[in-house]
């Protein structure tokens, strides 16, 4: 059957977390797109996700942080994680995370503006698909499968196959990206292969219901256990547990669930089990982040196994992206602008991936200890060294792209140390602050590029008017507020869609012209 065609600015494949970020994010832009998803209901699994606080920021620039905060599992529930032989001895070592509670802010403006939220992964998919089908601007095609990709011309053409009619469609895109998982069809069509960190470790998780009595809730807290070199997750605490644990060899796994009551010495009816799945443990960054006019986000471009219970680097990936594509659509952006997602995010990808190791590597290294006989105290011991390091739910908020290629450019402290850098070093997650009349800056904050302007003479109108004369998008904060003052260093900082910060000055400038050159990427050398 021939192809009907299609067309549109943005094809996005994939209608998941990341997917209907960056629909959103375009939608925020005034850029339309079209979203393709195979599947015609939302996701639905009993996971939770984790949303750090730098990605409630981000989605708060959407009008998505209350809806989401309305969906949050009950933020004065702290979480309790269990160090543990097995279900018969008390817990070798405890850590607890305290409840999510809105927190002060701090005079350096480096405390986030929203905190953490914890929400199923089900009520989180919901909300987010939910506020495509309200945005005239996104056309969500459920149901819909990406089959194929040519690049042709300026753009792209994505082949979709319509589940409810048959009919295949060839969709023209003046841009496409993946945001279509861990086995990407994108990605394989791109044929970008994956740098993978470490050998490959088969995993099995299960879903299951449990009434023994080890497992039951011993306290208001959501727990975790680790045992050995097993994982057990109560997200909702009603009696459902998410095991993950490794399955040995390169054949066909064998029966997780017998697994499972071997190992903890639990009765477990069939009934009782909800779901199975398998998967690979291995980190792995993809070598490159896009091709021409195609791109990939989220876990296409980094397939973070076990499947963490953050998705701050994927919706990071969402947002840096969704803005730079608009500004190309919307005719101000340069060719470094999109050849920057790439430079910005893979090495946050990187970063982030290095972490992972090093938390997969403590629980490795907890299980060979414990199999050879360490004591309590020696366990105890290590885990309050590792712990800290590998636990820090704001660790996206400190973020920084210095060495971007659209951020100007500074010297480095003269001490070297990176820690003596200021809280507008460019590059950096712009200084949180809360105004005299309680309103929060960052709702300040244009949608596109802002320039705070701390002149007692509003100097800074000048260069706003000189930016929109060549076309770029740029809101003038004007402001004497002396909160702002106490911690924003420099008189004129230009602010990014994303709130980073891409320029600052002690005066005004005389080369505006190369810094808008720089942070719009118009400046190839």
């Amino acid at each position: 059957m021939a192809m009907s065609p299609l067309r549109t600015r943005v094809l996005v494949v994939g209608a998941g977390v990341v997917g209907a970020t960056l629909a959103l994010e375009l939608a925020h832009h005034k850029i339309p797109c079209m979203v393709v998803e195979r599947a015609v209901r939302g996701l639905r699994t009993p996971t939770l996700e984790v949303l750090g606080s730098r990605s409630m920021e981000l989605l708060r620039r959407l009008g998505l942080a209350d809806r989401i905060r309305q969906r949050e599992v009950d933020p004065s529930r702290p979480c309790r994680v269990e160090w543990t032989e097995d279900l018969d001895h008390p817990p070798v070592y405890l850590t607890r995370r305290p409840p999510n509670r809105r927190h002060a802010f701090t005079a350096d403006g480096r405390t986030t503006l929203e905190p953490y939220a914890q929400v199923s992964a089900t009520a989180l998919a919901t909300e987010l698909r939910d506020a495509m089908r309200r945005d005239r601007l996104i056309d969500l095609r459920e149901g819909w499968t990406f089959t194929g990709l040519r690049v042709d011309g300026d753009g792209a053409v994505g082949s979709v196959l319509a589940g409810h009619s048959g009919h295949r469609h060839a969709v023209t895109a003046t841009y496409v990206v993946g945001c279509d998982g861990a086995r990407s069809t994108v990605r394989s069509c791109l044929d970008i292969t994956l740098d993978r960190l470490g050998p490959s470790q088969r995993y099995c998780s299960v879903h299951f219901r449990s009434h023994d009595p080890r497992l039951r809730p011993r306290s208001h807290a959501q727990r975790t256990l680790v045992i050995g070199d097993m994982v057990l997750l109560s997200p909702t605490g009603d009696g459902t547990w998410i095991g993950h644990l490794p399955v040995a060899g390169s054949g066909p796994a064998t029966d997780p669930v017998d697994t499972l009551r071997r190992r903890l010495g639990i009765q477990l009816d069939r009934p009782e089990v909800l779901g199975v799945t398998e998967w690979d443990a291995a980190l792995s960054v993809a070598t490159r982040y896009g091709r021409g006019p195609v791109y990939l986000a989220g876990e296409a471009a980094h397939p973070f196994h076990p499947v963490t219970d953050r998705v701050d680097t994927s919706i990071g990936d969402a947002v840096n992206l969704g803005w730079k594509l608009a500004a190309m659509i919307n005719g101000w952006g340069g060719p470094a602008l999109l050849a920057s997602y790439e430079m910005e995010r893979r090495s946050g990808a990187l970063i982030d991936r290095e972490i992972l190791a090093r938390a997969q590597e403590t629980l490795r290294r907890y299980r060979r200890l414990h199999a050879a006989g360490a004591t309590s105290e020696f366990l105890v011991r290590l885990m309050r060294q590792e712990l800290p390091q590998i636990g820090d739910l704001d660790l996206h908020s400190g973020h920084q792209y210095g060495h971007s290629a659209v951020i100007w450019p500074e010297p480095e402290p003269l001490d070297g140390v990176r820690g003596s850098r200021s809280a507008t070093w460019p590059g950096s997650r712009a200084p949180t602050v809360r105004l005299l009349d309680g309103s929060a800056m960052f709702d300040r904050f244009g949608p596109e590029f802002t320039l705070v302007d701390l002149t007692p003479d509003a100097a800074g109108g000048r260069l706003v008017d000189a930016a929109r004369s060549q076309g770029v998008p740029m809101a003038h904060l004007s402001t004497e507020d002396v909160a702002v003052r106490s911690c924003w260093d420099r008189p004129l900082v230009l602010v990014r869609p994303d709130q980073h910060i891409a320029w600052r000055s002690a005066t005004v400038p005389d080369n505006w012209p190369a810094v808008l050159d720089r942070v719009t990427g118009h400046q190839t050398t």
